[in-house]
């Protein structure tokens, strides 16, 4: 890495993986001040027509079929891990132990055993890391984050979640690996509500203890055909068992005497992404849902109009003004995850943990690991505590001085 370069590596080039090398490309346009240009060394993937695309629609310079030539490449500065679930904690380790930082997807691992070993090879190895909690970077929830840190809500008495959706609504879908558990782990304890858990946190606290129950609502599935893995692609007709559950619900206490409630679903009708969350406190309230992205519902005692007002994020609303001019363009799914591309960046040139760190990945996955043991036994559970740099609890990130908008 130059001062002007950094070397980027990725692993799998999935949806997710093209997502990340855009959010890499975007990067001198949206954070200049950053001084950054990546360069897209080697992409990993075992799929020939994802390596062609690699180098044709991404603009690699190399394509391999196995990952670990990416984290053997001297010119390889940084590392996206996109790989399915079931490669997480491999890749992961590897790259800790290689002295790579990198940005992983969550689920960080298939349960929170993977995490754990992930989460301590980063504490031996020291490096930088950044996990893909980027529902956090929406400048509505960092208004609301605002809001509620600064008191403004007063005391914080409960919060509310939903994460539904309906990407698995045909019973017809293939039976691909999100269904089983050796390859997935759980099903949207994991897939979804790990990101629900991370915006519960950053925005009010630590979740200490929690019940919860599950169920799986299509519980066979027609097996793909041979060699297809994605949701989409036809399946044959022999049916096999679904071993995760379709929908999970939660109760839980945060550790300052809060309570909360949150579900998820990825079979539900009608919802395609409602990510919900809503906070409740003394003087006031906020609600957002990720299809209405650019908006915060607020209400604050004092207010000339009992109710809700619908504030339309702008300018000074988190990193809004690297993307949009003003209130009413709005920002879109691929943007927050530039910002989280800026701030694993940002985190690597300083030397200092400012993106959602493997300890933020390993404290959400801990609740979804006493929200299985609760499934066993009915009963509640407490939160295993994580130590390292949890930065749900830390001060909003500052990665440099605003432009000036056009």
């Amino acid at each position: 890495m130059t001062a002007d370069t950094i070397g980027v590596g990725l692993v799998s080039v999935g949806w997710m993986g093209r997502l990340h090398s855009r959010a890499y490309r975007a990067l001198p346009d949206h954070f200049p001040e950053l001084g950054v240009q990546p360069r897209l060394v080697v992409a990993a993937d075992p799929v020939e027509a994802a390596r062609d695309q690699a180098l044709e629609r991404l603009g690699y310079e190399r394509a391999v079929a196995d990952w670990r030539e990416v984290l053997a490449d001297p010119e390889v500065d940084v590392v996206s891990i996109c790989s399915p679930n079931f490669l997480h904690r491999e890749v992961a380790v590897a790259a800790a132990e290689a002295d790579k930082p990198f940005w992983i997807e969550k689920p960080m691992g298939r349960y929170a055993s993977d995490s754990r070993q992930i989460h301590e090879a980063v504490q031996r190895a020291g490096v930088i890391t950044s996990v893909g909690f980027n529902y956090r970077h929406a400048p509505a929830i960092q208004r609301a984050r605002e809001l509620v840190r600064s008191g403004r809500l007063g005391r914080i008495t409960n919060v509310r979640g939903a994460l539904l959706a309906d990407y698995s609504s045909d019973p017809a879908a293939p039976l691909t690996w999100r269904f089983e558990r050796e390859r997935a782990g759980s099903g949207v304890l994991g897939d979804l509500l790990s990101h629900g858990l991370d915006l519960a946190q950053y925005v009010v606290g630590r979740i200490a203890s929690v019940t919860a129950l599950a169920e799986t609502f299509i519980e066979t599935r027609p097996r793909p055909g041979r060699g297809i893995v994605d949701r989409t692609a036809a399946a044959t007709g022999e049916h096999g068992p679904v071993e995760n559950e379709d929908y999970a619900a939660l109760l839980f206490r945060f550790e300052d005497g809060a309570v909360g409630t949150m579900d998820s679903s990825r079979v539900m009708r009608g919802p395609h992404a409602e990510y919900a969350l809503e906070v409740y406190g003394t003087k006031g309230s906020v609600r957002w849902d990720f299809q209405r992205l650019n908006e915060l519902d607020v209400f604050l005692d004092g207010q000339e109009v009992a109710g809700y007002t619908t504030h339309l994020v702008a300018p000074g609303d988190g990193e809004f003004a690297r993307f949009q001019p003003g209130a009413g363009t709005a920002m879109g799914y691929d943007d927050l995850k530039t910002i989280e591309a800026a701030q694993f960046v940002a985190s690597v040139r300083r030397g200092e943990q400012l993106a959602p760190s493997v300890a933020d990945g390993l404290a959400a996955a801990s609740i979804v690991e006493a929200a299985e043991a609760s499934l066993a036994d009915g009963a509640w559970h407490d939160v295993a505590r994580v130590d390292g740099p949890l930065t749900y609890r830390a001060a909003t990130p500052v990665l440099e001085t605003h432009r000036e908008a056009d």
